[in-house]
Order: C-alpha cells, then sequence, then structure tokens
C-alpha cells in the first residue's frame, strides 16, 4: 500500500526534474502508480476518505432463495446455531450447497442477529470499596491429575478472594459441606488479619436452605456469619456471573497450579500435607503482587473475635450390636467394647471423632457421600475369628481385605472350594496382623504369591515373624550377561555340532556318531595350536584315527555300495603306507590332525570291522556327486533325518598331488603309486547312478549329504588330504588358469571371489580328472584320504 509520505516524495522528485522512472524507483512505487499520482495530484489518505461506499456485488449470492426459510427459522428460535442451520440447508437442498458456502453462511446469520436479533444480555462494570467484598466458591481440581502416594487424588479447593485487591486463599477439601465451608472462611479471615464488611457465596445448600420458599440462610451458616460480624450474601440460582470476581479468579489459580506442576516435573505428593504446602506456596507467591491494593485493604479491616469458632457437627448415637454407628446415612465402625455405649461423634471436614465420656476414644476419615460404609478389621476381628463361618456372607467384607494382596491369599486358601476352610486360613493371618503387624504379613504374603508353592496361615506367620530376612521389594537382582554366550553364536566347532549330532540321534556312516568323529578336532594346546599339528618348518607325521587300523595309521574309506563287477579303474587292493610319509608343514603352516571316517561297502566289507550302513537315497533319483573346492570347509559326513556337518573353523583343506611342488605358503605331500581295482556299483532300481567328473581346479573332499541326494567328492588314488594356515595375502583372481598376475599387483582383491589354487603338478591333476570322466555308472572308487 501507498503511503502519503511516498507520494510527497514522488511529487518532489518530479518537481526537480527528475523522469518518471527515476522517481518512481526512489519512491518505491511502479512506473504505473506513480503515472496515476502524477495526473490526480492528491494523497492515498485523502482518495480514501472520497471513495463512495460500494453497493454492487461482484458474485452471484447462494442463499438469495433460501434466506427467508433461514430468517423464519432464526425468528422462531434465536440460540439455533448457524452451523446447525447449514447443516439443514444441505439436507433440505441436496448437493447444492458445499462446505466453502459455510462461512458465508456464517457471516451472513451473525449480520442478521446484529441488526435484526434479540436483545444481548449486558454485564455491567461494578466498582468495589476497599474491605468491603469477599467472595468464595467451591472449585474442582480433578482434571489436574494430583496423585498422592501413587493413588490419584480426586478432590476440591475452597477459593476465598478479596474483590478489591483481588487477595485470595485457598482450602483443601473432599466435599462441599459446611465443614468444608466453615474451615475455608475461617482459615482465610485467620490469615487475612481481618474481617470484611460482606461475604457473598454460592446457592449451595451448606449455607442456603434452597428448599424453602425465601431461599434463607442455614442456622449454622449465619451463626457463623453473626460470630465474625459479617453480612452474608447469595447469589441468585444458576446465575454464576453473579459471583464473577471468585468464578474468574478459579480458572487464573488452576491455570497457575497447572504450570507450578509442569515446572515441578512431577505431580506426585508424598502426603495431603505435602500438597496443602505447595499451594499455600504458590498462592502467596500471587499475593505477592497485589500488595499495593491489599495494604489499602488492611488499613480498613475490622478486628477478629478473640477465638476461632468450632467447625464440628456433634452427633450422638449408640453402638449397634454389630459394633457399628450410623452417621448421616454413612456406616462407620468402632471397638467392640463399645457396643451398646452412648457415643458422640463430632464431624470435622475430613474426619470423625468418636468421643466416650469426655475422651476422644478413635479418629476415622469422613465419608463423602451417603450410603457408604467403612470397617476396621482391628474392630471385630477377635469376635470374627471365633465365628469363621459369618465371614464369608458378612455384609462389610470387601472393607477386611487392608491390601490387594489380603484379597489374593483369601482367594488362594479358597482355590479348591472350600470356603470355611479358606475363611479360617485368613482371619488367621488377619488375627496376626491385627495384633502385630499388618506390613509384616503384606510382606510374607508378597514373597510367597510371587511362589508356585502351597499357601497356609503357618508358612504367612512364620514369614512374617523372620521379616527380617525377607528381600526388599526393591531388591531386584539382574544377573550380568555372560558375553561368551553371544561369542558362542559367531564360533562353529566340530565339537558342538558332534555334541547336537549325538543328542539328536544322528549318526556317520560308520555307526557312529558324529561327535566321535570331533573328537580329534578343536583341541588346542595352550600355546593356542591345534593338538596334534606340527608347527611352522617342522616335519612332522599326520596323525589319524579309525576303528579298524592302528593308532596313527589311515585306512581306506569305502563307499556303502554292494560290489560286483567291474567297469572302472579303482584303487588297488592292499595297505596303504602310513600317511603323513614325507609330508612336512610350510612356513607360518600348521597341520591338525585329519580325522577319517572308515565306510564299509554293502556287499562284502572289505575294511574289517567296519559297520554296514546304506546312505539314503529317493527311489528314481539320480545319485548326484560333486567336488569339494578350495575354499570350502570340509566336513565330515554325519547321515540321519538332518544334515550335520562338523569342521575345524579357521582351517581349508586341500588335495594335492604326490610329489607336487609345493606353492607359495602351500606344500603338497608325496607321490605314491597304488594298485587299482574295478568294482560294480548298485543303484537303485533300473535307474543308472550319474556320477560326473570333478570341476576342473577343484580337489576331493568327503561326502556331503544335501537333502535326499548324496553328493560325494571325488579324490584321486594319488592325492591326500591336508590342512592349509591362511595368511593375510592368499592368491589373488589371476593366480589360477591362464591368466598371469602382473608384479606388484594387490595380495588382497577383495570385491572379485578367490579362483582355487592349482592342485600342484598340472599335467598329473588333468591325467587325474580325465580318468575320473571316464568312470561307468555302475562302479565306485574306493579311495584313500
Amino acid at each position: 500500500m501507498v503511503t502519503d509520505g511516498q507520494v510527497r516524495r514522488l511529487l518532489r522528485e518530479l518537481e526537480a526534474g527528475t523522469s518518471l522512472a527515476s522517481a518512481a524507483r526512489r519512491a518505491g512505487m511502479s512506473d504505473k502508480t506513480a503515472r496515476q499520482y502524477r495526473e490526480h495530484r492528491t494523497l492515498p489518505s485523502v482518495r480514501k476518505q472520497s471513495r463512495l461506499p460500494r453497493t454492487y456485488r461482484t458474485r452471484p449470492d447462494p442463499f438469495a432463495e433460501v434466506w427467508s426459510a433461514v430468517e423464519e427459522r432464526l425468528k422462531a428460535e434465536p440460540r439455533l446455531l448457524a452451523k446447525t442451520l447449514f447443516d439443514w440447508l444441505r439436507r433440505q437442498h441436496p448437493g447444492r450447497f458445499f462446505d466453502s458456502h459455510r462461512r458465508t453462511f456464517e457471516r451472513r446469520v451473525r449480520q442478521w442477529r446484529a441488526l435484526h436479533g434479540p436483545g444481548k444480555a449486558i454485564m455491567f462494570r461494578q466498582m468495589h470499596s476497599a474491605g468491603d467484598l469477599a467472595a468464595s466458591d467451591f472449585t474442582h481440581m480433578n482434571s489436574l491429575n494430583i496423585t498422592i502416594a501413587g493413588q490419584r487424588f480426586d478432590h476440591l479447593v475452597y477459593h476465598f478472594v478479596l474483590t478489591y485487591s483481588n487477595w485470595e486463599s485457598v482450602t483443601v477439601c473432599a466435599s462441599e459441606s459446611f465443614e468444608a465451608l466453615s474451615d475455608g472462611v475461617q482459615n482465610a479471615l485467620w490469615e487475612l488479619g481481618g474481617v470484611p464488611r460482606r461475604h457473598r457465596s454460592d446457592s449451595l445448600s451448606a449455607a442456603v436452605n434452597n428448599l424453602s420458599v425465601t431461599r434463607e440462610f442455614q442456622t449454622r451458616y449465619r451463626d457463623l456469619m453473626a460470630h465474625y460480624g459479617v453480612s452474608p450474601q447469595r447469589i441468585n440460582a444458576r446465575q454464576a456471573h453473579e459471583n464473577g470476581d471468585a468464578e474468574s479468579s478459579h480458572g487464573h489459580f488452576k491455570t497457575a497450579v497447572d504450570q507450578a506442576l509442569l515446572l515441578r516435573g512431577s505431580r506426585e505428593f508424598a502426603s495431603r500435607e505435602e500438597y496443602g504446602h505447595f499451594l499455600q506456596n504458590l498462592v502467596k507467591t500471587r499475593n505477592a503482587g497485589r500488595q499495593n491494593r491489599f495494604t489499602e485493604e488492611l488499613s480498613v479491616l475490622r478486628h477478629l473475635p478473640d477465638s476461632r469458632l468450632s467447625s464440628c457437627l456433634k452427633v450422638p448415637c449408640r453402638v449397634d450390636s454389630g459394633s457399628l454407628i450410623h452417621i448421616h446415612r454413612n456406616v462407620y465402625s468402632v471397638h467392640s467394647r463399645l457396643i451398646g455405649e452412648e457415643v458422640e461423634a463430632r464431624l470435622y471436614a475430613d474426619r470423625v471423632e468418636v468421643w466416650y465420656a469426655d475422651r476422644c476414644v478413635d479418629t476415622l476419615p469422613r465419608l463423602v457421600g451417603r450410603d457408604q460404609h467403612t470397617v476396621n478389621y482391628r474392630h471385630v476381628i477377635d469376635s470374627l475369628i471365633r465365628k469363621p463361618g459369618a465371614f464369608a456372607q458378612y455384609a462389610y467384607r470387601d472393607d477386611l481385605f487392608p491390601t490387594t494382596r489380603f484379597r489374593i491369599a483369601y482367594d488362594r486358601f479358597c482355590a479348591h472350594g472350600d470356603e470355611r476352610h479358606g475363611a479360617r486360613e485368613y482371619l488367621k493371618i488377619l488375627h496376626h496382623a491385627a495384633h502385630n503387624s499388618e506390613a509384616a504379613i503384606d510382606d510374607a504374603l508378597r514373597v510367597l504369591l510371587a511362589s508356585d508353592s502351597a499357601l497356609s496361615s503357618g508358612t504367612v506367620i512364620a514369614r512374617a515373624q523372620a521379616s527380617s530376612e525377607l528381600p526388599a521389594p526393591t531388591a531386584v537382582v539382574v544377573e550380568a550377561p555372560d558375553l561368551k554366550e553371544f561369542d558362542a553364536l559367531l564360533t562353529l566347532t566340530e565339537e558342538t555340532h558332534g555334541q547336537d549330532a549325538k543328542t539328536n540321534g544322528f549318526t556317520d556312516n560308520c555307526g557312529g556318531s558324529a561327535a566321535d568323529n570331533s573328537d580329534a578336532v578343536d583341541r588346542r594346546t595352550s600355546d593356542g595350536t591345534v593338538a596334534g599339528t606340527a608347527t611352522a618348518g617342522v616335519p612332522r607325521l599326520l596323525p589319524g584315527r579309525s576303528r579298524s587300523g592302528r593308532p596313527g595309521e589311515l585306512q581306506l574309506p569305502t563307499v556303502p555300495r554292494s560290489v560286483e563287477s567291474s567297469r572302472m579303474r579303482g584303487p588297488h587292493p592292499g595297505s596303504h603306507p602310513p600317511d603323513g610319509d614325507g609330508v612336512a608343514s610350510s612356513r607360518r603352516q600348521d597341520l591338525g590332525p585329519v580325522s577319517l571316517v572308515a565306510v564299509a561297502a554293502g556287499g562284502a566289507a572289505t575294511v574289517p570291522g567296519a559297520a554296514r550302513r546304506w546312505l539314503p537315497c529317493p527311489p528314481g533319483e539320480r545319485l548326484g556327486l560333486r567336488q569339494t573346492r578350495l575354499g570350502e570347509n570340509a566336513r565330515d559326513l554325519c547321515g540321519g533325518r538332518a544334515t550335520r556337518v562338523a569342521g575345524l573353523p579357521g582351517a581349508l583343506r586341500d588335495v594335492q598331488l604326490a610329489g607336487a611342488g609345493p606353492a607359495r605358503r602351500q606344500t603338497g605331500s608325496e607321490a605314491r603309486a597304488l594298485p587299482e581295482e574295478a568294482v560294480r556299483f548298485y543303484g537303485p532300481g533300473h535307474r543308472r547312478f550319474g556320477i560326473r567328473a570333478a570341476e576342473s581346479g577343484g580337489n576331493g573332499g568327503t561326502l556331503h549329504v544335501v537333502g535326499r541326494t548324496v553328493r560325494a567328492g571325488q579324490r584321486d588314488v594319488d592325492q591326500q588330504l591336508a590342512f592349509l594356515a591362511m595368511d593375510g595375502n592368499l592368491q589373488g583372481p589371476n593366480d589360477h588358469r591362464s591368466g598371469d598376475r602382473p608384479s606388484g599387483a594387490s595380495q588382497r582383491d577383495r570385491g572379485v571371489e578367490r579362483a582355487e589354487l592349482p592342485a600342484g603338478d598340472r599335467e598329473g591333476f588333468e591325467e587325474a580328472r580325465g580318468r575320473r570322466c571316464r568312470i561307468g555308472i555302475e562302479e565306485v572308487i574306493r579311495r584313500e584320504i
């Protein structure tokens, strides 16, 4: 919007000879706007005053046709809301009015009410004089969610306000009783230190007899006001605005309490007294900002009387045969020795005092409302334990459960359906709680109910007598987690797998469990090396184990199938030389123990003492055999319904041709010629076994059961199993086949899968692979590991 100052500057620039464009930029307006003000030579304020009001519409009125019906509705019932009428119009004319029309309709209704609607109530501002009027009322504080000792505290606050200075005083109470009104008024007056001339209250029944025609004050309230020399006033029924000072102070006070609780950080209080002190401190802070006008009121307030007026109501009553007294349709219990005696009950705002022979014999919490009851089990337990049959149907039985644990204990006693026995057991612990310690019984029940053991009164009382030995409710012991258990999840050992296989009934193909084959594996010495291995640079024999051979001597495992005829070349009969002859460990390489599995053929066993066992194979499915590759952790076979393997972590099994030259950080074994023998291999039904040659670059391994298919690694007779210790620099991607790795290339290529090292002698390896490819379908190889 262009201001008068901008136009004046524009005109000065134009008179000085500045061009229109330059003058407009300096005045902060566009060229078009500057041209208009140059032609008219009038300021914006003058043009606005001379503008005529608009009498035309820029768009059609959507409510022109229905407005007469709306006016009739408004005249018949002016309290109808605009939204209600708009919804009515949409139902009368479907699809004609939309949500975008609602604001327009509400504006039209508001304008009609201001021009043609009925008059509204007028609020007349009042002049207040110092020390003249005090207003008071009760207000509920439940919306603040105050808790005391963990329990929700529903309560009211009596709010007393001086209308001139807005000085205030509060008193916590449970109900709008006369006792609460009397305590609140007297607390405020004695805290104030003076008495105002008038006091205005709501039309509450504690002060006003609303059932009378004249609605006169109650006698007790009139006597209270006369004791302090105050003229009482009341407002009309359901006209809260007449006591506006007190009503307005309610909202401001509760907002201040809510903000103080937010600043405190908690709505929990240890006791009612602590909560009362919290409110009193807040009120003092609020009154500190009203000292100027409050000082004026103190100078004109009248003096207090010599003493306070008693707020209690004295009610004489007689104790009945049930050791009960009845006050204002509420039931209270007293001690059984007062049965038949006349006592005096003094009712205060929060308590009831029982007086006998001018002595206070008991103090009970006052009940709120009507037809309530409170029975203290200590008053009746001596008679009830002699009459346990009366407990089950006692009218006030629920009052005889001090805590929730007592109720749970009673239900546990009656769990077997014998209520008389359960009542006797429960009354015993209740009698002990009444004459000794309720807290000790409750603590013993806390411990016993948490267990599944049988509950009895003798056990509870014994635990209560030894309450000093019971653990505290906050004594929660949380065992520190063993981090080794998490490490075990990341470690795979032959020992653990062998135990699992033995536990679940899995056995290997020799009739023994997998745990038997893993005894020689994963046994480390104190220096961290594997038992039975050779240190780097020191030649050592490879220890073996067999059921039929001597310690340290390897036996030939055979394929568990029947031998019938010969169609292929196999290993020659005869004993093998001791394993490990001439096998030496290279530098940085430890050779672990080799666990061999002796397998007997399905027909005549070639190995003495070997067990006969058949490998599972589904009918009609070809037997698949695959080659274990370098980098795979070869495991011993574990037969059974599921595949279970065992292996040594960190060790890789490789196969080298005899006499092969050792590669870098890899040692092969010496070559030795062995005789061959042809055998026949039976298959399931008429189907032929499919035996394929090992893949190029592969090296033999042990049998692997995958699902229902048997896969076996093929190994030549002159190959021997060995362990390769791995270090950081292994072969690169071009160490195999035809590629040559350039000099200085990285030894760690993590982005490419490692190719297998050649199995020592390349020509011998190719010859062995070609010989395996020529194996017949129904023939088997007897192999040496």
